[in-house]
Parts: C-alpha cells; structure tokens; sequence
C-alpha cells in the first residue's frame, strides 16, 4: 500500500480515507480534479503477474463505485525477493517491485 499511497501522493489525489484492514475494499478512496476515485490494491508474490486482478471482485467494487459516482482502479504490485526471486520476500531485506501504475476498471 505505501508503494501505491506515495504514487497517488505525488500525483496529487487527496486521499479522503485509506483502508489496511484486511478484506476490507477500497484500500484507497481519493480526491483528484473534483472526481472521486475508489482503489484496491493488492500485492503478489512472484512469480503470479500484478496485473491480473479478481474480475468479481472488481466488479463488485465497480458497482459500489458507481453507487458514490467514482471511478475504480486496481492497483497490483508484485514483490520478489531481490538476491532470488524463488525465495520469499523477508523482513527488512532488499526486494524487487513489480508495479506499472493503476488500472481503470471499466464496465464489461
């Protein structure tokens, strides 16, 4: 979530609540140019891609977003483990992060 919070920090969307509890959607709901904008984020270990997201789930999350008048975006950011990617990602060591931006979730 830090990686995607300093993202939309520096492109200039107020953050209007952000949400760490687990299971709890959008991580991220956010102000910018007077539009409201809802964003789920979710991390992935390597080797799954980033980019691929739950369709129901952002469905769902599109449907409630439509509700409050807000555009939705999936934010998927991969993590390895910098010295082997096989290996987890620890504590305090260094990782490499997979992370091209937001998606839009557009109606289907």
């Amino acid at each position: 979530m830090n990686i995607v919070g300093r993202q939309l920090e520096a492109e200039g969307y107020d953050f209007m609540g952000v949400n760490s509890k687990l299971k709890k959607n959008p991580q991220f709901v956010c102000l910018k140019e007077k539009m409201l904008h809802f964003i789920v984020v979710r991390s992935v270990a390597y080797p799954e891609n980033p980019k691929v997201y739950d369709k129901v789930l952002m469905a769902k999350m599109k449907d409630h977003a439509q509700k409050h008048e807000a555009l939705m975006y999936y934010a998927g950011v991969g993590l390895s483990n910098a010295s082997d990617r096989a290996l987890p990602v620890y504590l305090n060591e260094e990782y490499i992060v997979e992370y091209d931006g937001l998606i839009e979730i557009e109606d289907e």
